[in-house]
């Protein structure tokens, strides 16, 4: 481990690398020319990437440093309305372990430095390129839109779980309308996405098993990939601001899969001299339509009839460069809480960066956050949380043989520049510790638990 630890402050000395994005409004059509080649069409990303996981004993570790630049284009606003974008990401694996090697004790493959590159070519030297947005965007009234084509994912079960090089995006139609005060609605139907961790695009049905699958509700390997039919994914999102408090219903279709409806309230009470008190509460009800993805039940993402309920809550503290938050979250014991790891992070109040809690049911989380923020520059995170899921032998509710743990989050962040102009380098430690039963049977804590990892990521934002 000691050798692996080296390259990380290495590669703290040597990279110099960017992440941008473009958050300017474009600029009505001139007559002038360079308007078309202004600095602020042409957003422009990159990101260095160095990870290390240090596993239990003699279960292997693995490292990986990934570079990747992204480069697009946005036209101004074509008759006052229209314009037109597209990015391409490219993207190298500079050093690693070998991510194709499986381990030699549990026969189980790379988790983590794999998704730095591309999941389906784990072992590739290759530079990557990746077609990521595509789009045409039509504006309308003060503050609304309307984007055909590619680009990134906008709710909470679908989104762009940027931690790694480049994150998720989504091919279909996504109306943003903003017309009222405090009133936002959101109206999508998707039917392509390009996952995180791959070069390509997929059907919603291809999409879903391109990362590990788990076991069935019968403790068979699960036969879903590349079985899946869906024509499409629809979402109806509508957000409101009454006072203090935030309300927002969220429903998720996904034509012969399931159905999520969700709720989420924030509100915050104000303690004067700029510190609140804060709290959120969020629920979510799913259910199996159709034949679950595949007549044949044995191929098929979920079962007809298997219906899954989380509350998620949260409580917290606020002051201009201080904020702490508990958090607890509750999957009943009705059914496993399903959602593609393809499509994005939990929307938990519980999530850590590293871990997701889908694929199970009857689990209780809780967790602590502190942040600290200073000038705008520098952030800091502390994170603590306990996770009591099922018996790792409980395959109907534990899906992917995840035992209970405890999981230790530390982060800073420095940013300089007019952010987000400029570069920024963050530091990631996370620990994760047994808890529950693993009866001796180390294929349920390689790259689970009794592992910490280290990650520096430095970016530049033009």
């Amino acid at each position: 481990m000691s050798r692996h630890l080296a390259v990380f402050w290495l590669v703290s000395i040597l990279s110099v690398n960017a992440w941008a994005t473009d958050d300017k409004q474009p600029d009505t059509l001139t007559t002038q020319p360079h308007r078309w080649l202004d600095r602020d069409r042409f957003p422009i990303r990159a990101r260095s990437f160095f990870m290390v996981t240090d596993n239990a004993g003699d279960l292997s570790d693995a490292y990986a440093w990934g570079i990747g630049v992204g480069l697009g284009y946005q036209t101004p606003r074509l008759v006052n309305h229209l314009r037109l974008g597209g990015t391409a990401f490219f993207s190298k694996n500079l050093a690693s372990s070998d991510l194709a090697a499986r381990d030699q004790q549990t026969n189980q493959p790379n988790r983590y430095e794999i998704g730095l590159f591309d999941v389906q070519n784990p072992g590739s030297r290759a530079v990557l390129v990746r077609p990521e947005e595509l789009y045409a965007q039509y504006l309308f009234g003060k503050k609304s839109w309307i984007t055909l084509g590619r680009q990134l994912p906008r709710s909470p079960l679908i989104n762009p779980q940027d931690g790694r090089l480049s994150p998720t995006f989504v091919e279909g139609i996504v109306l943003e309308w903003n017309e009222r005060a405090n009133t936002q609605i959101h109206a999508e139907y998707l039917t392509r996405i390009a996952p995180r961790s791959t070069v390509g695009w997929y059907n919603i049905g291809e999409s879903i098993g391109l990362y590990p699958v788990g076991v069935d509700a019968t403790g068979k390997a699960s036969q879903y990939a590349g079985n899946i039919y869906s024509a499409g994914v629809g979402q109806l999102g509508i957000t409101q601001k009454v006072g203090n408090l935030v309300l927002q219903f969220w429903d998720t279709h996904v034509q012969n899969l399931f159905n999520v409806a969700y709720i989420r309230a924030d509100m915050g009470l104000s303690m004067g001299k700029k510190r609140q008190l804060v709290a959120g509460l969020q629920s979510a009800r799913q259910w199996t339509v159709g034949d679950g993805g595949n007549a044949e039940s044995s191929k098929a993402y979920d079962q007809p009839g298997n219906r899954a309920l989380f509350f998620s809550g949260r409580v917290g503290y606020q002051t201009t460069r201080w904020t702490t938050y508990l958090n607890a979250t509750r999957i009943t014991a009705e059914g496993r809480y399903l959602m593609p790891r393809e499509w994005g992070r939990d929307p938990f109040y519980t999530f850590m960066m590293r871990e997701k809690n889908e694929g199970v049911g009857d689990i209780t989380a809780i967790n602590t956050n502190l942040f600290f923020t200073s000038t705008g520059r520098i952030r800091a995170e502390a994170s603590f949380g306990y996770y009591q899921l099922p018996d790792v032998k409980n395959v109907a509710l534990n899906k992917y043989g995840m035992p209970s743990y405890t999981q230790t989050n530390l982060s800073f962040i420095y940013r300089t520049g007019n952010f987000p102009n400029g570069w920024d380098v963050q530091v990631l430690w996370v620990l994760k510790t047994n808890v529950g039963d693993t009866y001796d049977n180390n294929r349920y804590v390689f790259n689970r638990v009794g592992m910490h990892q280290i990650n520096l990521i430095l970016n530049y934002h033009l």
